[in-house]
């Protein structure tokens, strides 16, 4: 069921009057805000082919990779140019895929393969950039949930959150600026695990968890805890989104692994924090797959953007906008955006997700700083 997210009256009258367009606001005016709501369609999947999730791309060419989250089908990675054309495709089974990542140094792509889902174990795996030579990287270790989280209520009351043994669930992926280590969250699991030297390792790369800690895990909706991963330009920061929580999370990679304050909150109310990435301004883009939109948040983690939008199911049964925007990837000045547009409630007609019979990943333009 879709959260309902409250607007400013100030921002309601700033879409009013921009209308599809956009409105430029000064970042250090935090009265304002950088509103555009313009939606263009990259690419839509081949028939058949469902859930785009992971996104990523090849910064050399723009190639555009996405993997599909479909549980008990069979899962595609999919490769397509700079124009939105598909031009190659490999199976990779039954098991639901979920975060990308390219390999800047040796050309390839990590896929977090949840095979945890269908039985057969989760696992990172990589592929050259023509999508051949498919090889596993490591297994994910199972660690069970992290421990129990406290939260405190208004009257002085507190409530205790004691969180399930949890799947193993990799999620989101990013690399060091040189590399060398392949940072992994794990959505169930409640953890960020650490590969050293992916390239060299595999296959049987050892697995390092640097945090499980209760704020990666949730008791929300949709049910994913720690998500998308963004390391910032100087590596001493991680960020995560949580998305059950509705939270964009930082760990603090200075500190030593699984010390037990490591990770704090770095913003709140983003509905449905799904996918991240940061631009060159040091902007922190989060696809908030709840609201249908994308947002970009400020270093104090102030919203400070917000692109796109829902406007209903095209003739072909394409989302019109963006619906349940998963992950997203930048290039140069432009947003790559996966609508993995899937129903997550068992009612019949409460979702729009429900009339979707084809599916896209959406392209927006980035707007200026």
């Amino acid at each position: 069921m879709k959260k309902i997210q409250k607007c400013c009256c100030y921002l309601l009258l700033a879409a009013v009057a921009c209308g599809a367009g956009t409105t430029i606001a000064n970042d250090n005016d935090s009265r304002r805000l950088i509103i555009d709501r313009d939606v263009d369609t990259f690419a839509v999947l081949p028939d058949g082919v469902r859930f785009p999730e992971g996104i990523t791309a090849n910064p050399m060419n723009g190639d555009i990779y996405v993997g599909t989250f479909d549980g008990g089908n069979q899962n595609k990675l999919l490769r397509y140019n700079r124009h939105g054309r598909l031009v190659a495709s490999l199976n990779l089974g039954i098991a639901p895929l979920l975060g990308l990542e390219f390999d800047r140094a040796n050309k390839k792509i990590y896929v977090t393969n949840v095979g945890d889902f269908v039985g057969s174990g989760s696992k990172i795996q990589r592929v050259a950039a023509d999508l051949s030579g498919l090889q596993d990287v490591a297994t994910i270790p199972g660690i069970g949930a992290p421990g129990p989280r406290t939260v405190g209520n208004p009257d002085g009351s507190s409530d205790t959150i004691t969180f399930g043994s949890g799947a193993r669930v990799p999620n989101a992926m990013v690399f060091d600026n040189d590399g060398n280590h392949l940072y992994v969250s794990d959505s169930f699991q409640g953890a960020i695990f650490r590969i050293t030297n992916p390239e060299g390792c595999a296959p049987g790369c050892k697995v390092e968890t640097i945090s499980h800690d209760p704020l990666l895990a949730t008791a929300g909706f949709p049910p994913f805890g720690a998500n998308g991963l963004a390391l910032s330009s100087d590596e001493k920061t991680l960020f995560i989104a949580n998305t059950g929580d509705d939270r964009v999370l930082k760990l603090d990679l200075t500190k030593p692994s699984l010390s037990t304050d490591a990770v704090s909150i770095f913003a709140e109310s983003i509905n449905g924090a799904d996918g991240i990435a940061l631009d060159e301004h040091g902007r922190l883009w989060v696809a908030a797959n709840q609201a249908d939109e994308v947002v970009a948040l400020n270093a104090s983690g102030r919203i400070v953007a917000k692109l796109g939008e829902f406007r209903g199911i095209r003739r072909d049964g394409t989302p019109n906008g963006l619906l349940f925007p998963a992950s997203l990837v930048i290039v140069d000045d432009e947003i790559f955006v996966t609508n993995l547009s899937i129903a997550l409630t068992g009612a019949i007609g409460d979702e729009p997700e429900e009339n979707v019979t084809r599916w896209s990943v959406s392209r927006m333009k980035m707007p200026r700083h």
